[in-house]
């Protein structure tokens, strides 16, 4: 119905509108320099993914077995919640890429509820906006009134910003971001506003179908969806589709569960967030005189990627022997990156990574 390709996700969970691109990949260090310099817009670049060690796969393995659990309740209540608050179709756009696992258990558990629904995972840029293209795309073959925006959580909110930015004086498409976890209080519908530990969140192609983050760059056409890469060389590491079915072999039982609760928005909650996160990245701003709000990354998603694709200058955690920030606690002893014990400084958030300076 709308195309695309479902990369390693099984086929009809989900269609992503991008371009697969084979570009040269950046090295961190030039990328981050061309970054802070305003030489290239991240989405310019990307750098190579490498296949996740036996270590942190096995920390991935027991973050699953621990919080799939939760997070299938609370996938199982956000469905409910999006049955109760929307008529008609519905059609979910994943913000590639860390909103596509999320968006194909919604999918399943919407489907099971007997809702007529589609999925597609679309991208969004900070600082460029979300693909028109794609969007143009599914308005002539879904209505838009039903459409919400999907990402696996927030962080400080930039990607929601972005997309009231995008779809600001529009008469079809409204900036309903669905999220698991919203510490930053910027998600119309989110099952919490705790900062916890996601399983998705710590991996990233090897659990979101081997596509890459999107590309926005001269090898994207004006026609043409933005782009990815397709990463093959991690195929022997996918965890896509096992992921996905652990997750919904729980939530579809939790679907007929009475005792799970359809979740609804709660502005004032929100509200409450958003000035406790401004707080948090307010603090460290200070302390390290940075400018760039963009150097900052909270939450333990957030942090967790953060040391995989860049150059980090410092990681924060709440406590050093919180289980749930253990897989960046090994990612920053195995990069010799300097860890802090926080405490409540970074609250509302677990986790903190701030970005080096290299320019």
């Amino acid at each position: 119905m709308l195309g695309g390709f479902p990369g390693s996700f099984a086929d009809g969970d989900i269609a992503f509108l991008l371009t697969p691109l084979a570009i040269d990949e950046t090295p961190v260090e030039e990328k981050e320099r061309a970054i802070q310099t305003g030489a290239r817009h991240y989405s310019e670049m990307i750098g190579r993914e490498s296949p996740p060690s036996e270590a942190y796969r096995a920390l991935y393995a027991d973050a699953l077995a621990r919080h799939a659990p939760r997070a299938a309740r609370e996938i199982a209540g956000l469905a409910k919640g999006l049955d109760a608050a929307i008529e008609g179709p519905i059609t979910l756009l994943s913000l590639v890429r860390a909103g596509a696992p999320l968006g194909v258990l919604l999918k399943r558990a919407l489907e099971a509820l007997g809702r007529d629904v589609a999925h597609a995972g679309i991208s969004i840029i900070r600082d460029r906006g979300i693909d028109e293209v794609a969007l143009a795309h599914v308005a002539a073959r879904r209505p838009a009134r039903g459409a919400v925006f999907v990402d696996g959580w927030t962080g400080k909110g930039a990607i929601a910003g972005e997309l009231e930015r995008s779809l600001a004086g529009r008469a079809d498409y409204v900036p309903r971001l669905v999220t698991l976890a919203d510490p930053c209080g910027r998600a119309w519908l989110s099952a919490s506003g705790e900062d916890w530990l996601i399983p998705s969140g710590i991996l990233g192609a090897t659990v979101s179908g081997l596509v890459s983050r999107t590309i926005l760059n001269e090898a994207v056409g004006p026609g043409d969806f933005h782009g990815c890469m397709v990463w093959k060389h991690l195929a022997p590491w996918d965890e896509t589709r096992a992921h996905v079915d652990a997750i919904w072999a729980l939530a579809r039982p939790a679907l007929a569960d009475a005792a799970v609760a359809p979740i609804a928005p709660d502005d004032r909650d929100r509200a409450r967030r958003r000035e406790a996160s401004a707080t948090a990245v307010a603090r460290i701003a200070k302390r390290f005189e940075v400018n760039n709000p963009n150097r900052i990354k909270p939450g333990i998603a957030e942090a967790t990627r953060a040391v995989l694709r860049r150059m980090p200058e410092r990681v924060f955690v709440a406590s050093g022997t919180d289980p749930d920030c253990a897989a960046l606690v090994h990612l920053a002893r195995d990069r010799d990156v300097p860890l802090e014990e926080a405490g409540a400084q970074i609250a509302p958030y677990r986790a903190l990574t701030l970005i080096r300076r290299v320019s």
